[in-house]
C-alpha cells in the first residue's frame, strides 16, 4: 500500500503543502516577532519622551513656585499607558515623593543615560519580578548641566510572547484546516490520475498474456495520462496487427516453401525413378528445379537482409555506380515479363546518364523490388514506366504503373514487413527490404498514388552516398 501511487501522491503532496505551511508559518511569526518588538519599542519611547517632559515641567513649577508633588500617582499613568514607570537618579521633588518606584543606577544603564545623549533601550528585571522587561530610559532634565534622572517605561517581554503565541494558534488553526482541504483534494486528484494508470495495468496484463483486444480506458481532459492512454490504444493496435501479419508471414511463408520444395522434390523423384530419362524431359526437370531454387533462394535472401536491417548488421559497398547501365540491367530483368502479358514497358534516361557513388548491387536489388512490385499490380496490357534522371546532387530512379492504386491509409502499411496488400500473394518483404536499404545508402523511397490511377515509387540517392 505505502509504495503504490495512489499513496505516494497525496502524501508528496501533503508533504509539501505541510513543509511550505512549516517554512511559511515560520516566516510569518519571524515576521511578526520583529514588528511587534518594533512597534513596543515606539511606543515605549513615545510615552517615556512625554512622561518625561511633564514630570521636568511638574518639578521645576514644584522648585520655582512652592508647589508640592502632582497630585496625580504613577499608578495611574501606569493604568493609563498599560506600561510600568521607573525613575533612577537624583530625586526630583525635595522632601517629598514623585510615586515612581525608584531603581538603583546599577540595575540600569546608568553611565549611558547620565550622557544624556538620548533615549537607551535596554532589557532589566525589576526588584521583586520574576520576569524580564524591555525599557526605554530617557533622560530628565532640569535647566542646563547634567540630567538629574532618568525616567523608565518598561513593559513585560512576556506580554510581547504571549501575542506572539496567539498569533501562532491562529496560525496552527488556519494551517490544520488548509492540510485538511489539502488532503481532500490530493485524495480526489490522485484517485483521478491513477484509475486511468490502473486501468493500463491491467490492459498490460492482458497484453501479456497475448490478448490484444482490451478495452484502454478513456482518459478526459487529455494531458499526459491521456496521451499515454492513446498510445497504448495504438501500440496494442500495432502488436495485434503485428500479430497478424507474422501470423499471415508464416501462413504465406509455409505456402512459398512448400511450392518450390514441392516441384523440386517430385522432378528429383522423377529422375531418380527414371521417369525422366528423355533428355528434353530431363533438361525440363532441371530448368523447373533451378527455377524454383532460385525463388527459395530469393525468398531466403529477402529474409536474411531484413533481418540485417533490424539488426544494424548491413554492410554497403563504395563504389562507382554507373546508373544507366545499372537501369539497363534492371529493366532487361522485366523484359520477358512483358512482352509475354502485353504491358507497354517503356524505359527513359536523361542525356546525361549520371555516375554515382554507392553499392550497385543494391541499387539493382531496391530497384528489381520496385519493378517486381509494379509487374506484380499492373493488369496484363497495361502500363510501366522505369525513368533515371538526376537534380541537384541528387539521382532519381521512378517505376510507375497503371495497377489499382494505394489508399491513403495503407501507404504506410505496404513498407511494414511481413504486408501484403491482398493478404494472399507474396511475402510482403519486397518493398520493406527496399526502403531499408535506400535508408541504408543515404536516400529514400517516395510514393505518389491515388486509388484506381495506378502509382509512382521513387528511389532518391545522393550522388555520393555516405556509407
Amino acid at each position: 500500500m505505502f509504495r503504490s501511487l495512489r499513496f505516494r501522491l497525496p502524501a508528496l503532496s501533503l508533504a509539501g503543502i505541510a513543509l511550505a505551511g512549516l517554512v511559511t508559518t515560520a516566516i510569518a511569526l519571524r515576521l511578526y516577532q520583529g514588528y511587534t518588538h518594533d512597534q513596543s519599542l515606539r511606543e515605549l519611547s513615545r510615552e517615556a519622551r512625554g512622561l518625561t517632559r511633564l514630570y521636568a515641567e511638574q518639578a521645576l513649577k514644584a522648585s520655582d513656585q512652592g508647589r508640592f508633588a502632582p497630585d496625580f500617582a504613577a499608578r495611574q499613568l501606569e493604568d493609563a499607558t498599560g506600561d510600568r514607570l521607573f525613575y533612577v537618579g537624583l530625586n526630583i521633588f525635595p522632601d517629598q515623593s514623585s510615586g515612581l518606584t525608584t531603581l538603583k543606577q546599577s540595575m540600569v544603564p546608568w553611565k549611558a543615560l547620565q550622557q544624556g545623549r538620548g533615549e537607551v533601550v535596554f532589557e532589566f528585571t525589576p526588584p521583586g519580578e520574576r520576569r524580564t522587561f524591555l525599557a526605554v530610559g530617557n533622560p530628565l532634565f532640569l535647566g542646563g548641566g547634567p540630567p538629574f534622572g532618568a525616567l523608565i517605561v518598561a513593559t513585560p517581554k512576556t506580554e510581547l510572547r504571549h501575542e506572539w503565541l496567539t498569533l501562532l494558534k491562529l496560525l496552527g488553526v488556519s494551517f490544520a484546516g488548509g492540510i485538511a482541504v489539502a488532503a481532500l483534494l490530493a485524495v480526489y486528484l490522485s484517485r483521478r490520475i491513477t484509475r486511468p494508470v490502473l486501468g493500463l495495468t491491467r490492459a498490460t496484463d492482458e497484453i501479456a498474456k497475448g490478448n490484444y483486444a482490451v478495452a484502454v480506458p478513456e482518459v478526459r481532459g487529455g494531458g499526459e495520462i491521456g496521451q499515454l492512454a492513446q498510445r497504448f490504444g495504438q501500440m496494442a493496435g500495432r502488436l495485434a496487427e503485428a500479430e497478424l501479419l507474422e501470423r499471415n508471414f508464416l501462413m504465406t511463408v509455409s505456402h512459398e516453401l512448400r511450392t518450390p520444395l514441392t516441384a523440386i522434390q517430385g522432378h528429383v523423384e522423377a529422375m531418380r525413378e527414371g521417369l525422366a530419362e528423355d533428355p528434353e524431359a530431363r533438361a525440363e526437370s532441371l530448368r523447373v528445379i533451378a527455377a524454383e531454387s532460385g525463388r527459395l533462394a530469393r525468398l531466403v535472401g529477402d529474409v536474411l537482409d531484413l533481418a540485417k536491417l533490424d539488426a544494424h548488421r548491413f554492410t554497403v559497398l563504395r563504389e562507382e555506380v554507373d546508373m544507366e547501365r545499372l537501369l539497363d540491367h534492371a529493366y532487361t530483368a522485366f523484359a520477358e515479363e512483358a512482352r509475354r502479358r502485353g504491358i507497354d514497358y517503356r524505359r527513359e534516361v536523361d542525356d546525361r546518364p549520371p555516375v554515382i557513388v554507392s553499392d550497385g548491387d543494391r541499387v539493382l536489388q531496391i530497384i528489381s523490388n520496385l519493378l517486381s512490385n509494379a509487374f506484380r499490380w499492373t493488369p496484363d496490357g497495361g502500363k510501366v514506366e522505369l525513368s533515371l534522371s538526376s537534380d541537384n546532387g541528387s539521382v532519381s530512379v521512378s517505376v510507375g504503373d497503371t495497377g489499382p492504386g494505394i489508399g491513403q491509409e495503407d501507404r504506410e502499411r505496404i513498407f511494414r514487413p511481413f504486408w501484403s496488400k491482398d493478404g494472399r500473394t507474396g511475402t510482403g518483404l519486397g518493398l520493406a527490404v527496399a526502403r531499408e536499404l535506400a535508408v541504408a545508402l543515404g536516400g529514400r523511397i517516395q510514393l505518389e498514388s491515388e486509388p484506381g490511377n495506378g502509382s509512382r515509387f521513387e528511389l532518391v540517392l545522393p550522388s555520393v552516398a555516405s556509407l
